[in-house]
This record gives C-alpha cells, sequence and structure tokens, in this order.
C-alpha cells in the first residue's frame, strides 16, 4: 500500500471521518449529517482528552479509514490499563486490501508500547465478516457484550 500512514485526527479531518461511520450498513442509519456543534464538541472531546486518540489512516493524502482508541485505568489484571478499540472503518472503495489489518496491527503495537495488559473491542452481532476478521488477527470471542440505548 504506498504511503500508507496513521495519525491523529484534525479538525480538517471530521467530514472525512463522518463520511467513513455513515458508509457502513449499520451507519448510514445513525451516523449520518453534516458536521454540526454535536460532533464538533464531540471531536473536541475526544481529541482533547490524553485517554482517546482518534486515528486516521491515510493513503496518497487521502484518509481512507479510522478508529477511536481509548485507553482504560483499572484495578483487574494488576492495575493494567487496556486498549478499547472503537468506530472501527475503512472507505468502502478500499476494503479487502489488507488495510483493516494494518490499521488494526498499528492499534495494537501501540497498546503495546504503552503497556497495556488487554486490547478489547465489540463488534455487533450482524457483522459476521467483522467477527471473522477480529477472530483471524487473535482476538477471541470470550466475553457476551451488552448495551443500553439512552
Amino acid at each position: 500500500m504506498s504511503d500508507l500512514i496513521f495519525r491523529d485526527a484534525v479538525r480538517a479531518d471530521l467530514p472525512a471521518v463522518l463520511d467513513l461511520l455513515a458508509d457502513d450498513v449499520l451507519g448510514r442509519t445513525r451516523d449520518v449529517g453534516e458536521v454540526d456543534a454535536t460532533y464538533e464538541k464531540a471531536f473536541a472531546d475526544i481529541t482533547t482528552d490524553p485517554r482517546n486518540q482518534l486515528v486516521v489512516a491515510e493513503v496518497d493524502g487521502e484518509v481512507v479509514g479510522c478508529m477511536q482508541l481509548t485507553y482504560i485505568p483499572g484495578l483487574g489484571r494488576h492495575g493494567a490499563e487496556r486498549q478499547l478499540v472503537e468506530a472501527v472503518r475503512i472507505r468502502s472503495d478500499q476494503r479487502g486490501q489488507g488495510l483493516g489489518r494494518s490499521m488494526m496491527t498499528w492499534a495494537i503495537d501501540q497498546a503495546r508500547l504503552r503497556g497495556c495488559g488487554l486490547v478489547q473491542l465489540t463488534t455487533d452481532k450482524s457483522r459476521h465478516d467483522a467477527h471473522r476478521f477480529y477472530l483471524g488477527l487473535g482476538f477471541v470471542a470470550s466475553h457476551e457484550g451488552m448495551k443500553l440505548g439512552l
């Protein structure tokens, strides 16, 4: 992949990130919209929080992927911090080229560098391709996740 880089998102990336979130079967019903005050606030909250990182994948100057990394302190696992990976998206015209694998490998490397004891993520039960993808990276479906919409 030519000139693939991972970097922290900047404000100018926000429209591309929102497009990535909406470029998805589930996302198009919940993440559609123009940049507004709500998205601006969420972006600012993420990018100013030292335990959060909004990352974009860029190829030849174009944003083609994104993910949010959150570092969670805890007492479990002898006080080990864990990395939570959320909102992983690859632009639909870029899927199947290994970009997702490169992006997740980079995220896992970041967790190791930070000294995390665990990398965790959730994926919707309907995302069977994503399940195979994460299992192929060595993730184990060890827990049943639950959510409560508010």
